[in-house]
């Protein structure tokens, strides 16, 4: 049996981004999900995704990353790989709308 690949999709400083990873959990720090063995396109392609590449620069040495639950949008297990993105939100026409932040000490919402 292959091993499960997931897609997670979760927003983060404004815009939305689309992993590929072989593990998925609950992680022992409580409000967050562990991604673990993080997955990119092969470096044999011709055509390079500049999205992707972003990714691979991005989480490059990370073993592991740690969500918080209230920034996932979607988590699928899927059949096949695909190619990590990263997206702009759309602004007010999307339907996404990230959970409020408050900053340490003054209680305001940022």
């Amino acid at each position: 049996m292959a091993k499960p690949i997931y897609k997670v999709i979760f927003h983060n400083q404004g815009k939305v981004y689309e992993v590929f990873a072989r593990s998925v959990h609950q992680s022992g720090m409580m409000g967050f999900v562990e991604i673990e063995k993080l997955l990119f396109g092969e470096k044999s392609t011709v055509v390079l995704d500049p999205s992707e590449e972003h990714l691979k620069t991005e989480f490059k040495g990370v073993m592991r990353t740690f969500l918080p639950i209230h920034s996932i949008i979607r988590i699928d297990e899927v059949e096949k790989q695909g190619h990590g993105k990263i997206t702009a939100m759309a602004g007010a026409a999307s339907n996404i709308t990230p959970f409020p932040v408050y900053t340490q000490g003054d209680g305001r919402k940022t």
